[in-house]
């Protein structure tokens, strides 16, 4: 017995400092999880509770109110005819619709625009790669409201854009650009534009170019170096960018009712109108969590997939 105590008295005991270090590492893994826990999750039950509710006359305009002295007799009350009912109408689902290829198609544009952009920043020599990236980043410090408002100005039939290509006799007639899906177009790919660049030049600017010059030197055309070394080597920033400004293009709706004009079928228009024109706040709670379930559910699979796929490159 004696023995025994000797040497669990001479056990090495954690230094403080240790256990100071592993408190830390966790409190540093936990603050992401409270950030999502209090600004994803938290309102998105909330929103969801709220889609389970029905339409009234009152203030917040649905019942039942949530509070915990009537949680039990709210959750009675909790249906899911608001999901049923935009299966029934069809202009929900054509919103969803019109909002993805939209988003789809403005991703691509704005990845064809930026790619090149990107490319021309991690090649131009690290001297001025600061003040580059300080001319894609110098548009965020105007309103963006006041960045769309300016692009009213340019696209509008009496606009700069028609004044200049009317000078230069390249058109007779104002173009027809402004309450156009064109329009719509420009208006995402120029705001979101930094988007897609930031993740490009990140991944180009760590990639090695000699591997390039290896492949030219064995008579790899140009064309071809690009796909086979340069673009896949910049997948990690062209997937990062695109989701970029996928995400927030499905659900625009400064642009889209701005440039795009009242005709233009979006689903953040459709929600706008059920909050504020219609006050079906139900419905619309309803319209906004499956719009988030679209986009989470794709990118939480991507996620998995590219996980198992390292996994089993190593």
């Amino acid at each position: 017995m004696a023995d025994t105590s000797v040497l669990a008295d001479a056990a090495p005991r954690p230094a403080p400092t240790s256990l100071l270090t592993a408190v830390l590492n966790r409190v540093v893994i936990a603050v992401p999880y409270l950030w999502l826990l209090f600004f994803f999750l938290i309102p998105f039950i909330i929103v969801f509770k709220i889609s389970l509710s029905q339409t009234a006359i009152a203030m917040p305009p649905y019942t039942p109110v949530f509070g915990l002295d009537t949680l039990w007799e709210a959750l009675g009350e909790l249906s899911f005819d608001n999901y049923l009912w935009l299966t029934e109408d069809p202009l929900y689902f054509n919103a969803y619709i019109s909002s993805v290829v939209i988003a789809a198609i403005s991703t691509f544009l704005t990845l064809l625009v930026g790619f090149p952009i990107a490319y021309g920043m991690a090649r131009a020599p690290s001297a001025i790669r600061p003040t580059l990236l300080m001319l894609v980043i110098l548009p965020f410090w105007t309103s963006f409201l006041i960045r769309v408002y300016a692009w009213i100005g340019i696209l509008k039939p009496e606009g700069l854009l028609n004044q200049l290509l009317m000078t230069l006799h390249v058109i007779d007639e104002p173009l027809v650009i402004l309450n156009t899906h064109t329009a719509i177009f420009i208006g995402i790919v120029y705001s979101y534009l930094p988007f897609m660049i930031l993740p490009l030049y990140s991944s180009l600017e760590k990639m090695d170019y000699s591997l390039i010059e290896a492949a030219q030197d064995l008579g790899c055309p140009p064309i071809s170096a690009f796909w086979k070394i340069t673009f896949p080597l910049s997948l990690p920033g062209v997937v990062a960018g695109c989701m970029l400004v996928f995400i927030p293009a499905v659900g625009e709706f400064v642009i889209p009712d701005l440039l795009g004009g009242s005709q233009t079928l979006m689903i953040g228009r459709t929600l706008w109108n059920e909050f504020f024109n219609n006050r079906d706040w139900p419905v619309s709670s309803a319209v906004a969590v499956i719009l988030l379930l679209l986009l989470i559910v794709p990118i939480m699979i991507f996620q998995n997939a590219q996980a198992k796929a390292q996994e089993q490159g190593r």
